[in-house]
Protein backbone atom coordinates (compact mmCIF):
# COMPACT_ATOMS: atom_id res chain seq x y z
CA UNK A 1 0.00 0.00 0.00
CA UNK A 2 3.06 2.33 0.67
CA UNK A 3 4.80 1.55 -2.26
CA UNK A 4 1.68 2.37 -3.99
CA UNK A 5 0.77 5.65 -2.49
CA UNK A 6 4.43 6.80 -3.25
CA UNK A 7 4.01 5.94 -6.82
CA UNK A 8 0.74 8.09 -6.89
CA UNK A 9 2.29 10.68 -5.08
CA UNK A 10 5.38 10.94 -7.84
CA UNK A 11 2.87 10.85 -11.05
CA UNK A 12 1.12 13.91 -9.42
CA UNK A 13 4.14 15.26 -8.65
CA UNK A 14 5.17 15.10 -12.14
CA UNK A 15 1.59 16.40 -13.81
CA UNK A 16 2.20 19.21 -11.52
CA UNK A 17 5.46 20.32 -13.30
CA UNK A 18 3.74 19.87 -16.72
CA UNK A 19 0.88 22.45 -15.24
CA UNK A 20 -1.75 19.85 -14.70
CA UNK A 21 -3.88 21.96 -11.65
CA UNK A 22 -6.45 19.72 -11.17
CA UNK A 23 -7.04 15.44 -11.35
CA UNK A 24 -9.97 13.90 -11.31
CA UNK A 25 -10.35 10.78 -9.17
CA UNK A 26 -13.49 8.12 -9.95
CA UNK A 27 -15.55 6.28 -7.90
CA UNK A 28 -13.48 2.57 -8.94
CA UNK A 29 -10.10 4.09 -7.89
CA UNK A 30 -11.25 5.33 -4.47
CA UNK A 31 -12.88 1.84 -4.15
CA UNK A 32 -9.70 0.01 -5.13
CA UNK A 33 -7.62 2.09 -2.61
CA UNK A 34 -9.96 1.51 0.02
CA UNK A 35 -10.16 -1.82 -0.92
CA UNK A 36 -6.45 -1.97 -0.70
CA UNK A 37 -6.53 -0.06 2.88
CA UNK A 38 -8.95 -2.55 4.35
CA UNK A 39 -6.75 -5.20 3.36
CA UNK A 40 -3.80 -3.62 4.68
CA UNK A 41 -5.30 -3.46 7.99
CA UNK A 42 -6.40 -7.31 7.81
CA UNK A 43 -3.24 -8.11 7.57
CA UNK A 44 -1.53 -5.97 9.90
CA UNK A 45 -4.47 -7.21 12.97
CA UNK A 46 -4.29 -10.65 12.38
CA UNK A 47 -0.62 -10.46 13.75
CA UNK A 48 -1.51 -8.55 16.31
CA UNK A 49 -4.44 -11.17 17.01
CA UNK A 50 -2.27 -13.85 16.87
CA UNK A 51 -0.21 -12.50 19.70
CA UNK A 52 -3.53 -12.89 22.35
CA UNK A 53 -4.99 -15.64 23.46
CA UNK A 54 -8.61 -16.84 25.36
CA UNK A 55 -10.98 -14.07 25.61
CA UNK A 56 -8.44 -11.58 24.66
CA UNK A 57 -7.87 -12.78 21.86
CA UNK A 58 -12.00 -12.59 21.49
CA UNK A 59 -12.40 -9.35 22.30
CA UNK A 60 -9.76 -8.36 20.09
CA UNK A 61 -11.11 -9.83 17.08
CA UNK A 62 -14.09 -8.35 17.89
CA UNK A 63 -12.99 -4.86 17.93
CA UNK A 64 -11.00 -5.47 14.66
CA UNK A 65 -14.46 -6.65 12.62
CA UNK A 66 -15.92 -3.61 14.38
CA UNK A 67 -12.98 -1.11 13.45
CA UNK A 68 -13.07 -2.62 9.79
CA UNK A 69 -16.74 -2.29 9.26
CA UNK A 70 -16.03 1.57 9.73
CA UNK A 71 -13.82 2.26 6.77
CA UNK A 72 -15.09 -0.15 4.61
CA UNK A 73 -15.65 0.88 1.08
CA UNK A 74 -19.41 0.82 1.34
CA UNK A 75 -19.23 3.54 4.03
CA UNK A 76 -17.32 5.57 1.40
CA UNK A 77 -20.08 4.87 -0.96
CA UNK A 78 -22.19 6.90 1.28
CA UNK A 79 -21.13 10.01 -0.57
CA UNK A 80 -22.35 9.04 -3.94
CA UNK A 81 -25.86 9.27 -2.54
CA UNK A 82 -25.76 12.88 -2.70
CA UNK A 83 -24.22 12.97 -6.28
CA UNK A 84 -26.59 15.08 -8.69
CA UNK A 85 -28.31 13.89 -11.59
CA UNK A 86 -26.52 11.75 -13.92
CA UNK A 87 -24.79 13.62 -17.05
CA UNK A 88 -26.93 13.24 -19.92
CA UNK A 89 -26.18 12.24 -23.44
CA UNK A 90 -24.50 13.95 -25.89
CA UNK A 91 -25.99 13.79 -29.75
CA UNK A 92 -23.67 12.61 -32.32
CA UNK A 93 -23.22 15.45 -33.88
CA UNK A 94 -22.39 19.33 -32.78
CA UNK A 95 -24.65 22.00 -33.22
CA UNK A 96 -24.64 24.08 -36.37
CA UNK A 97 -24.48 28.02 -35.96
CA UNK A 98 -25.61 30.57 -38.43
CA UNK A 99 -24.98 34.13 -37.29
CA UNK A 100 -27.29 37.22 -38.34
CA UNK A 101 -25.92 40.18 -39.90
CA UNK A 102 -25.97 42.89 -37.51
CA UNK A 103 -22.95 44.77 -35.22
CA UNK A 104 -21.28 42.77 -33.05
CA UNK A 105 -23.17 43.22 -29.97
CA UNK A 106 -26.23 42.34 -31.50
CA UNK A 107 -24.87 38.87 -32.67
CA UNK A 108 -23.35 38.18 -29.57
CA UNK A 109 -26.75 38.85 -28.27
CA UNK A 110 -28.45 36.34 -30.82
CA UNK A 111 -26.35 33.74 -29.85
CA UNK A 112 -26.12 33.75 -25.66
CA UNK A 113 -29.44 33.20 -26.36
CA UNK A 114 -29.04 30.16 -28.88
CA UNK A 115 -26.86 29.10 -26.21
CA UNK A 116 -28.74 29.76 -22.99
CA UNK A 117 -32.15 27.65 -24.62
CA UNK A 118 -29.51 24.84 -26.04
CA UNK A 119 -31.70 22.07 -24.62
CA UNK A 120 -28.33 19.80 -24.64
CA UNK A 121 -26.80 22.56 -22.46
CA UNK A 122 -29.65 22.68 -20.19
CA UNK A 123 -29.76 19.10 -19.25
CA UNK A 124 -26.40 18.66 -18.60
CA UNK A 125 -26.54 21.86 -15.94
CA UNK A 126 -26.60 20.73 -12.09
CA UNK A 127 -29.58 21.64 -10.34
CA UNK A 128 -28.70 24.69 -9.13
CA UNK A 129 -26.47 25.68 -12.04
CA UNK A 130 -26.60 28.36 -14.83
CA UNK A 131 -25.05 28.48 -18.46
CA UNK A 132 -21.95 30.27 -18.40
CA UNK A 133 -21.77 32.26 -21.84
CA UNK A 134 -18.26 34.55 -22.70
CA UNK A 135 -18.21 38.19 -21.53
CA UNK A 136 -16.88 41.66 -22.36
CA UNK A 137 -15.93 43.75 -25.05
CA UNK A 138 -17.87 43.26 -28.27
CA UNK A 139 -14.72 43.86 -30.57
CA UNK A 140 -12.30 42.64 -28.02
CA UNK A 141 -8.22 42.26 -29.28
CA UNK A 142 -7.57 39.47 -26.65
CA UNK A 143 -9.61 36.60 -26.26
CA UNK A 144 -9.09 34.76 -23.18
CA UNK A 145 -10.30 31.32 -23.19
CA UNK A 146 -10.37 29.30 -19.77
CA UNK A 147 -11.69 25.35 -19.13
CA UNK A 148 -14.49 24.08 -17.56
CA UNK A 149 -16.56 26.61 -15.56
CA UNK A 150 -16.29 25.69 -11.74
CA UNK A 151 -18.56 25.77 -8.84
CA UNK A 152 -18.57 30.12 -8.71
CA UNK A 153 -18.90 30.12 -12.51
CA UNK A 154 -22.25 27.93 -12.62
CA UNK A 155 -23.94 29.56 -9.91
CA UNK A 156 -22.61 33.39 -11.66
CA UNK A 157 -23.42 32.21 -15.04
CA UNK A 158 -19.99 34.63 -15.55
CA UNK A 159 -16.63 33.27 -16.66
CA UNK A 160 -13.90 33.41 -14.87
CA UNK A 161 -15.28 33.84 -11.32
CA UNK A 162 -13.85 33.55 -8.38
CA UNK A 163 -10.63 33.57 -7.10
CA UNK A 164 -8.95 32.54 -10.43
CA UNK A 165 -10.90 35.28 -11.92
CA UNK A 166 -9.94 37.56 -9.27
CA UNK A 167 -6.26 36.63 -10.25
CA UNK A 168 -6.95 37.01 -13.85
CA UNK A 169 -8.80 40.36 -13.43
CA UNK A 170 -5.33 41.26 -12.02
CA UNK A 171 -3.14 40.09 -14.86
CA UNK A 172 -5.05 41.81 -17.11
CA UNK A 173 -4.80 45.12 -15.16
CA UNK A 174 -1.16 44.25 -15.01
CA UNK A 175 -1.32 44.34 -19.02
CA UNK A 176 -2.97 48.29 -18.76
CA UNK A 177 -6.19 46.73 -19.59
CA UNK A 178 -9.57 46.52 -18.32
CA UNK A 179 -11.89 43.59 -18.03
CA UNK A 180 -14.21 45.07 -20.10
CA UNK A 181 -11.64 45.72 -22.87
CA UNK A 182 -11.15 42.28 -23.07
CA UNK A 183 -13.29 38.78 -23.68
CA UNK A 184 -13.07 35.81 -21.53
CA UNK A 185 -15.14 32.47 -22.20
CA UNK A 186 -14.47 28.80 -21.48
CA UNK A 187 -14.04 25.52 -23.34
CA UNK A 188 -17.21 24.21 -22.69
CA UNK A 189 -20.45 26.17 -21.64
CA UNK A 190 -21.67 24.34 -18.15
CA UNK A 191 -20.05 22.23 -15.53
CA UNK A 192 -19.21 18.97 -15.86
CA UNK A 193 -21.36 17.25 -13.76
CA UNK A 194 -20.26 14.00 -11.75
CA UNK A 195 -21.20 11.61 -8.52
CA UNK A 196 -18.74 13.43 -5.98
CA UNK A 197 -20.18 16.34 -3.75
CA UNK A 198 -17.07 18.51 -4.23
CA UNK A 199 -13.86 18.86 -6.93
CA UNK A 200 -14.22 19.56 -10.73
CA UNK A 201 -14.27 17.08 -13.46
CA UNK A 202 -12.34 17.79 -16.46
CA UNK A 203 -14.55 18.20 -19.46
CA UNK A 204 -14.20 15.31 -21.72
CA UNK A 205 -13.46 15.87 -25.79
CA UNK A 206 -16.91 14.84 -26.24
CA UNK A 207 -18.39 17.37 -24.57
CA UNK A 208 -16.00 20.05 -25.50
CA UNK A 209 -16.76 19.00 -29.29
CA UNK A 210 -20.22 19.82 -28.92
CA UNK A 211 -19.53 23.42 -26.90
CA UNK A 212 -16.74 24.36 -29.93
CA UNK A 213 -19.18 25.69 -32.35
CA UNK A 214 -20.91 28.42 -29.53
CA UNK A 215 -17.29 28.97 -28.69
CA UNK A 216 -16.07 29.40 -32.34
CA UNK A 217 -18.88 31.76 -33.40
CA UNK A 218 -17.80 34.15 -30.26
CA UNK A 219 -14.56 34.08 -32.04
CA UNK A 220 -15.54 34.89 -35.33
CA UNK A 221 -17.88 37.97 -33.97
CA UNK A 222 -15.09 39.50 -32.01
CA UNK A 223 -12.39 38.94 -34.15
CA UNK A 224 -9.96 39.05 -31.85
CA UNK A 225 -6.27 39.97 -32.85
CA UNK A 226 -4.88 37.34 -30.34
CA UNK A 227 -6.45 34.31 -28.33
CA UNK A 228 -5.19 32.93 -25.12
CA UNK A 229 -6.15 29.11 -24.40
CA UNK A 230 -4.99 28.94 -20.20
CA UNK A 231 -4.70 25.78 -19.30
CA UNK A 232 -4.78 22.33 -19.97
CA UNK A 233 -8.40 21.59 -21.14
CA UNK A 234 -8.70 24.49 -23.25
CA UNK A 235 -5.52 23.56 -25.28
CA UNK A 236 -7.03 20.30 -25.85
CA UNK A 237 -10.52 21.73 -26.87
CA UNK A 238 -8.99 24.15 -29.08
CA UNK A 239 -6.39 22.02 -30.48
CA UNK A 240 -7.53 18.51 -30.39
CA UNK A 241 -6.38 15.88 -28.08
CA UNK A 242 -2.94 15.22 -28.31
CA UNK A 243 -1.65 12.56 -25.77
CA UNK A 244 2.27 13.19 -26.46
CA UNK A 245 1.14 17.30 -25.88
CA UNK A 246 2.06 18.48 -22.56
CA UNK A 247 1.71 21.35 -21.56
CA UNK A 248 4.65 22.45 -19.49
CA UNK A 249 6.19 21.56 -22.80
CA UNK A 250 3.78 23.91 -25.24
CA UNK A 251 3.52 26.60 -22.83
CA UNK A 252 4.68 30.24 -23.70
CA UNK A 253 4.60 28.92 -27.75
CA UNK A 254 2.36 30.46 -30.57
CA UNK A 255 -0.05 28.14 -32.14
CA UNK A 256 -3.20 29.19 -34.50
CA UNK A 257 -7.11 28.62 -34.26
CA UNK A 258 -9.06 30.02 -37.09
CA UNK A 259 -6.34 31.14 -38.35
CA UNK A 260 -5.56 33.34 -35.24
CA UNK A 261 -2.77 33.80 -33.29
CA UNK A 262 -3.29 31.53 -30.39
CA UNK A 263 -1.01 31.76 -27.15
CA UNK A 264 -0.79 29.31 -24.58
CA UNK A 265 -0.20 29.67 -20.69
CA UNK A 266 -0.77 28.19 -17.41
CA UNK A 267 -5.18 28.91 -16.38
CA UNK A 268 -4.42 31.46 -13.11
CA UNK A 269 -5.92 28.59 -10.81
CA UNK A 270 -2.91 26.91 -11.58
CA UNK A 271 -1.01 30.24 -10.00
CA UNK A 272 -3.24 30.05 -6.77
CA UNK A 273 -1.78 26.64 -6.21
CA UNK A 274 1.86 27.03 -7.67
CA UNK A 275 2.20 30.89 -7.17
CA UNK A 276 6.51 30.91 -6.99
CA UNK A 277 8.10 34.05 -8.72
CA UNK A 278 9.49 30.84 -11.08
CA UNK A 279 5.35 30.37 -12.18
CA UNK A 280 4.25 33.88 -12.07
CA UNK A 281 6.62 35.14 -14.58
CA UNK A 282 6.66 32.64 -16.62
CA UNK A 283 2.47 33.08 -16.87
CA UNK A 284 3.67 36.94 -17.35
CA UNK A 285 6.36 36.46 -19.74
CA UNK A 286 3.02 35.36 -22.29
CA UNK A 287 1.37 37.85 -21.51
CA UNK A 288 4.19 40.34 -22.59
CA UNK A 289 4.26 38.25 -26.01
CA UNK A 290 0.40 38.85 -26.15
CA UNK A 291 1.16 42.57 -25.88
CA UNK A 292 3.52 42.81 -28.12
CA UNK A 293 1.37 41.02 -30.54
CA UNK A 294 -1.63 43.54 -29.90
CA UNK A 295 0.80 46.50 -30.16
CA UNK A 296 -0.08 47.42 -26.63
CA UNK A 297 3.09 49.61 -25.00
CA UNK A 298 4.63 47.64 -22.22
CA UNK A 299 7.17 49.99 -19.86
CA UNK A 300 10.14 49.12 -18.40
CA UNK A 301 7.79 48.48 -15.48
CA UNK A 302 6.34 45.84 -16.53
CA UNK A 303 8.77 43.97 -18.07
CA UNK A 304 10.47 43.51 -15.12
CA UNK A 305 7.86 41.94 -13.29
CA UNK A 306 8.40 38.99 -11.07
CA UNK A 307 12.26 39.36 -11.92
CA UNK A 308 14.49 38.70 -9.09
CA UNK A 309 15.31 42.42 -7.10
CA UNK A 310 18.88 43.37 -8.58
Amino acid sequence: MALSLLTIAEELRRLQAEGVDRVFVDNQTFSSLNQRESEAAKVKTKHAVAAHDGAEHSDLRALVEASSASVSPAQSATKDTTSTKSPALLPESPPEIILPDGDAQSRLEYLEERVLGCPVCQAHLSPHGKIVFGAGHPSADIFFCGEAPGTEEELTGEPFAGEAGHLLSKIITAMGLDRKEVYTANILNWRPQHDKPYGNRPPTVQEMRFCLPYLEAQIDIVQPKVIVALGNAAVTGLLGPDPSRKLAAVRGTWSQFKQRPLMISFHPAYLLRNGTMKTKRMLWEDMLKVMEKCDLPITDRQRGYFLPKA
